[in-house]
């Protein structure tokens, strides 16, 4: 099976030194991106900027911004059975992106005006089949939550068109961003939930590739 993953961040830059980005370590896709290489799948990363090693043998496409990861993600869809959308992308960006780094004493305050990014999620929504294939690609979102879980997640299933939503609590500092473990509820767009406890994401990875194989077929 072709498997499409997003890990990491992005960056999107306010200046030639300075970025809008967030705690995303790239370990959870990176760990999926390794137990589906592991159970014998093809495996396409586009990554944002992490302190890892690719997996011996999945693709590599590294980005940095959110149009670059949107520009990814759309070229590789096509060839793809499951799409997994891991990656902790940014909502918003800079309107304006000064060409010299600002100095700390031009000014009093600073007022950055912000729009909201491509919503990789969404666009992906009413995906037709590839010319010469059966299906489209099947659909996986992340939700990284601070508060209501369910009630963020269960919208973004239905808001995006997913066939699953994977969420995670970010606001446990035990567990989520720069951690090697986690804990996750899944959200079926069939109306099942089912609950993963705590683990080492490598094991997780390992159980959610067996589900992603089993909503793609």
């Amino acid at each position: 099976m072709r498997f499409l993953l997003t890990a990491g961040p992005t960056r999107e830059p306010i200046d030639p030194v300075r970025y809008l980005s967030n705690r995303s370590s790239g370990k959870m896709g990176y760990a999926i991106a390794q137990a589906a290489l592991d159970a014998g799948h093809e495996v396409v990363l586009v990554s944002g900027p992490v302190a890892l090693a690719a997996p011996e043998g999945a693709r590599l496409e590294p980005v940095t911004t959110s149009d670059e990861m949107y520009d990814a993600i759309h070229r590789w869809v096509g060839w793809a059975d499951v799409c997994v959308l891991c990656a902790a992308v940014a909502d918003f960006r800079p309107v304006r992106i000064e060409a010299q780094k600002i100095k700390k004493g031009a000014r009093e305050t600073l007022t950055l005006e912000l729009v909201p990014t491509r919503d990789i999620l969404r666009s992906l929504r009413d995906l037709a089949p590839a010319p010469g294939r059966k299906r489209a690609t099947r659909v996986v979102g992340f939700a990284a939550e601070t508060h209501d879980l369910e009630a963020h997640a269960r919208r973004k299933l239905t808001e995006k068109g997913c066939a699953l939503i994977v969420a995670n609590d970010v606001s446990r500092p035990d567990i989520g961003f720069e951690s090697e473990d986690n804990a996750l509820t899944l959200f079926f767009a069939s109306g099942e939930r089912c609950e993963l406890a705590r683990a080492k994401k490598s094991v997780l990875a390992t159980e959610l590739v067996k589900i992603f194989v089993e909503i793609a077929k």
